[in-house]
C-alpha cells in the first residue's frame, strides 16, 4: 500500500456498538482464527521471497495461494484466475467464491494484495494475505446470505493494476455492469511492528472520491468498527482510504472499506517488510475483528453446525513477557499437563528444548526474534517472540 499519510477524521476508541448486536456465533467462529495458523501463513509467505508482479517468486506465490484453498476444500469451479500484462509481464488475480443462500448475486468482496516490492512483504501484503486465507478456511461451510468472493490482487504495487483489470474487464464489461456488489473490503498492512504497542486498528471508509457512495462508505466502516469492539479485543480509528486495491472500484460507485495498521511500521517497500519484523498476534487480533465483520456484511448464519469447528485447545497458549529478558513463561489451558517445548531460530533451527517446563530461561539467547514451538499430544502451536 502507498499510503502517505492517514488522516484521523474521527475517533470511534470504545466505538459504541449498542446498534449493532453481539452474535454468538459470529464470535465463536471468530474465536477459530488461529494463531499458530496465521504465524505459519507469514513466515510461509515471506520465505516465498520477494513476489514483484510477474516474477517467478510472484508465481509461485500464486500456486500456494490455490493450493490453500484447495487444502480448505474449495474445488476447482470456485476458484477463477483473472490474467492481465503488465509491460511486458503477465501477472494473475485469484478470485474465490462461495455461493450465497438468499442473494447469490450479489456478493461482499473480501481482498489485499500478494505482490510486494523490495522485500518479501510480510506486512504489506502477507498480513492481509494471511487474514483473508484464515476467514475462507473457517467460513467454507458456513451458510451467508450474501456471496462472498476471496480475491488475492496482484500488481497493486505498480499502482493498482490488477484490482483495475478486475473492475474494467470482470465486475464490469464494456463500461456495463456484470456483478452486483454489496460492500468491499480490503485489508492491506495489518503487520504491525514486534515490540510495538500494537493495540489499535484503522478503519477506512471513502470521503475523498465520488460523493455518491461516501455515506454509505462511512456507514459500512462504522459497521466494520462495530464488529473490531464486538469480535476482537482492539481498539479503531476511524481514517480516510488511500491508494490500495478498493479504490478501483470506489471510482465506480461502489461502497468501500479496510483495515490499515494505526502505528505504522515504515517498513513497507523495503528490506525490512520480513517475518521478524512483523507482530503476529496482532494480525491474529486483527483476523478475528475481520471474520466477525465479514459475517456480519454476508449475513452468516447464527446457528452453529458440525461444519463450525472447535478450536484447539493447545492454540490458547500464551507466551510471555514479550520482549522477553531472562525468563519466559509458558501460560497452558489447565487440561494440558504434558508438552514439548522448543525454542528455533527464525530458519528453523532447534536451539534448545524442554519437557512440561512453564518458566524457561533464555538468558543465554541473543537480543533478535525467535519462535517458541509447543507439542502436545500430536497438536503444535507456534508463538513468535523477542528477546531484548
Amino acid at each position: 500500500m502507498k499510503k502517505i499519510s492517514t488522516l484521523l477524521f474521527l475517533s470511534v476508541v470504545g466505538f459504541c456498538s449498542k446498534a449493532q448486536s453481539f452474535i454468538q456465533a459470529y464470535q465463536t467462529r471468530a474465536d477459530q482464527v488461529s494463531q499458530t495458523n496465521v504465524t505459519t501463513l507469514l513466515q510461509e509467505f515471506g520465505n516465498l521471497g520477494v513476489k514483484t508482479t510477474g516474477s517467478t517468486a510472484n508465481n509461485n506465490a500464486l500456486d500456494w495461494l490455490k493450493a490453500k484453498y484447495q487444502s480448505y476444500g474449495y474445488d476447482a469451479s470456485q476458484m477463477t484466475e483473472d490474467s492481465f500484462t503488465y509491460g511486458s509481464s503477465t501477472s494473475k488475480n485469484l478470485i474465490i467464491t462461495k455461493t450465497g443462500t438468499l442473494y447469490p448475486n450479489t456478493y461482499v468482496i473480501i481482498c489485499g494484495h500478494y505482490d510486494t516490492i523490495t522485500g518479501p512483504g510480510v506486512s504489506d501484503n502477507g498480513s492481509g494475505t494471511s487474514i483473508i486465507l484464515e476467514a475462507a478456511r473457517i467460513l467454507k461451510d458456513v451458510p451467508t446470505e450474501y456471496s462472498i468472493k476471496f480475491i488475492h490482487f496482484s500488481g497493486e504495487e505498480q499502482g493498482l493494476v490488477g484490482s483495475t483489470h478486475y473492475v474494467n474487464n470482470v465486475v464490469f464489461q464494456n463500461s456495463v455492469r456484470q456483478l452486483n456488489l454489496r460492500v468491499v473490503f480490503n485489508i492491506d498492512q495489518v503487520g504491525g511492528k514486534i515490540g510495538n504497542a500494537n493495540t489499535t486498528i484503522n478503519c477506512e471508509s471513502d470521503q475523498s472520491g465520488q460523493s455518491g457512495n461516501d455515506a454509505a462508505s462511512l456507514s459500512f466502516t462504522q459497521q466494520l468498527a462495530a464488529c473490531t469492539t464486538l469480535y476482537s479485543p482492539l481498539l479503531t480509528n476511524m481514517s480516510n482510504a488511500y491508494a490500495s486495491d478498493y479504490m478501483p472500484f470506489e471510482n465506480k460507485g461502489d461502497i468501500i472499506t479496510g483495515f490499515y495498521e494505526t502505528t505504522r511500521s515504515y517498513n513497507e517497500h523495503t528490506v525490512n517488510d520480513t517475518f521478524a519484523n512483523v507482530d503476529p498476534t496482532y494480525v491474529f487480533k486483527v483476523g478475528k475483528a475481520s471474520v466477525g465483520a465479514l459475517q456480519h456484511f454476508a449475513i452468516a448464519s447464527s446457528t452453529l453446525s458440525t461444519s463450525d469447528i472447535s478450536i484447539d485447545k493447545i492454540d490458547a497458549v500464551k507466551i510471555y513477557p514479550n520482549p522477553a529478558k531472562d525468563i519466559l513463561n509458558i501460560e497452558l489451558p489447565h487440561d494440558i499437563k504434558n508438552f514439548h517445548f522448543e525454542i528455533t531460530d527464525l530458519s528453523g533451527r532447534s536451539l534448545f528444548t524442554t519437557e512440561n517446563e512453564i518458566i524457561v530461561n533464555v538468558s543465554t539467547l541473543k537480543k533478535g526474534a525467535y519462535l517458541g514451538i509447543i507439542k502436545s499430544d500430536g497438536k503444535t502451536a507456534v508463538r513468535k517472540f523477542l528477546i531484548k
